[in-house]
């Protein structure tokens, strides 16, 4: 596990001027909601004044952020740019020219790096999984080879394929994969040597999807943007590029499992999201990094839950609290709290003598293991040995975590006997995803299904190797 620098200053809230309560009612909101939360940092006028992580989550630990990589995406954008590289008006067709279907269509010849940057490329829906069926070698030209519904300019549709082109644009015109650009000119000079990325088959970065990074980083990275780019003594970004890519650009309105999600009708930018109050750059499962500018304001947040119940919890509970102070016995509180805070170990008896064999019924909805696979498991001191067999074994604790890395990437997990049922959660600590075993020993059948599906597929076994390759269908 790489060791955690220190990236941004520590202050008490009393002395920020913000108000340990306000931390404190966005922490009870939080915890009220049905999801999960794994981290959250809150930065006021560019210092840390509240930081914690629901263990087994921990702060040296890098956490999948899904969408909210575009943002950082973005960035790269703006840097090539600013070197005089790219410009907002350059068309795919002419900076990918080997990727361009033949008998693309004049609109097609028409996308620049503008209308993918606002994903206004006039295609009705999310095109990923289309354009990969259309030409499963090559992304960027089942994106190009697709009808379109809207002209080009006048429409925001969530599309991914639009991100993972302006990744490979990047690449084409600096000359670097978009990991070592990105690596050169703003993680490594802003302290940040902890990056990770998934990546497709090809082994190219998603650019849409797949980085991890630690929620200090992600905090960072907020500071970078309330800042304007400027870290330290240095221009990292370009100023305006930051002001661009933040501000509204087109029109949006995101309706998810019909139910409206406020905070993603006020615009989008440039691989940002508007908000009621600032803007944010958005991961499913409410990875966020919120920026309110005019509150001095910074929140990053991992987790595996709603995003709306993110922004509520931090309008109507942390930003009343702004410029309102409290006591020292308050922020002391408040730091007690957050340094104990915990996800529940699954409850239930050690039975140590007990061990057990079954096979998974794959029937059962998310299963994240195949039909018939055999599991074993084993008492240890402390916990039990479990066995997928001609997969993978894990150690699992009993009334704590146990880690192991048993392809590559660690699974936390921890254990019961609740009766006759074996009961163990899996959770794919760098993700926001866990798996409930639960072996019947009396009917020697057993269940292993994800908490919530990873948006990369069901396979464990795929989760657990690093890096995750896989072609790009993520949604």
């Amino acid at each position: 596990m790489p060791s955690q620098r220190i990236l941004l200053p520590r202050s008490a809230p009393a002395a920020s001027g913000i108000s340990s309560r306000a931390i404190s009612a966005m922490l009870d909101r939080l915890e009220a909601r049905s999801g999960e939360s794994h981290s959250i940092m809150v930065v006021h006028r560019g210092q840390v004044v509240a930081e914690g992580w629901w263990a087994p989550y921990s702060a040296d630990r890098p956490h999948l952020l899904y969408s909210l990589t575009k943002s950082f995406t973005s960035i790269a954008v703006g840097l090539a740019i600013g070197d005089g590289l790219l410009s907002l008006d350059d068309r795919v067709v002419d900076v990918l020219p080997d990727r361009v279907p033949a008998g693309v269509s004049e609109q097609g010849r028409r996308i620049t790096v503008r209308h993918l940057l606002s994903m206004t490329a006039g295609h009705a829906t999310d095109s990923l999984a289309e354009a990969w069926e259309r030409e499963p070698g090559d992304l960027v030209k089942g994106f190009l080879s697709l009808p379109f519904a809207a002209a080009e300019g006048t429409r925001h549709v969530y599309d991914n394929s639009t991100t993972y082109i302006l990744a490979r644009m990047v690449e084409r015109v600096t000359g670097r994969g978009l990991p070592e650009f990105l690596d050169a000119r703003l993680f490594v000079p802003m302290g940040i040597d902890h990056a990770e990325w998934d990546r497709v088959a090809s082994g190219a970065a998603f650019g849409f999807h797949g980085l991890h990074l630690t929620t200090e980083a992600v905090a960072a990275f907020g500071e970078l943007l309330r800042r304007g780019g400027s870290w330290g003594d240095q221009q990292l970004v370009p100023r305006g590029w930051v002001e661009l890519a933040t501000s509204r650009q087109i029109d949006s309105e995101w309706i998810l499992d019909g139910t409206e999600q406020t905070d993603f009708s006020y615009g989008y930018g440039y691989q940002f999201w508007r908000s009621r109050n600032g803007y944010h750059g958005h991961g499913s499962y409410a990875q966020q990094c919120v920026v309110v500018p005019s509150h001095d304001l910074v929140v990053a947040v991992t987790a595996q839950g709603d995003s709306q119940d993110v922004f509520d919890a931090i309008w109507d509970c942390l930003l009343p609290g702004v410029g309102h102070t409290g006591s020292v016995e308050e922020d002391a509180f408040l730091a007690s709290r957050l340094e104990r805070l915990s996800l529940q170990p699954v409850p239930g008896s050690a039975a140590p003598e007990r061990a057990v064999s079954a096979r998974i019924d794959g029937s059962a909805e998310g299963s994240a293991l195949p039909d018939g696979t055999t599991v074993v498991v084993e008492p240890t001191e402390g916990g039990w040995l479990v066995r997928f067999e001609s997969l993978f074994e894990v150690g699992v604790g009993h009334g704590d975590w146990r880690e192991t890395a048993p392809l590559g990437r660690p699974i936390v997990a921890t254990g019961a006997w609740q009766g006759n049922t074996y009961v163990a959660d899996l959770y794919v600590i760098t993700t926001p995803h866990r798996v409930r075993l639960a072996v019947d020993a009396e009917a020697g059948t057993a269940t292993a299904t994800w908490s919530t599906l990873p948006l990369t597929g069901p396979s464990l076994e795929l989760h657990v190797r690093s890096p995750l390759m896989t072609r790009p269908d993520v949604s």
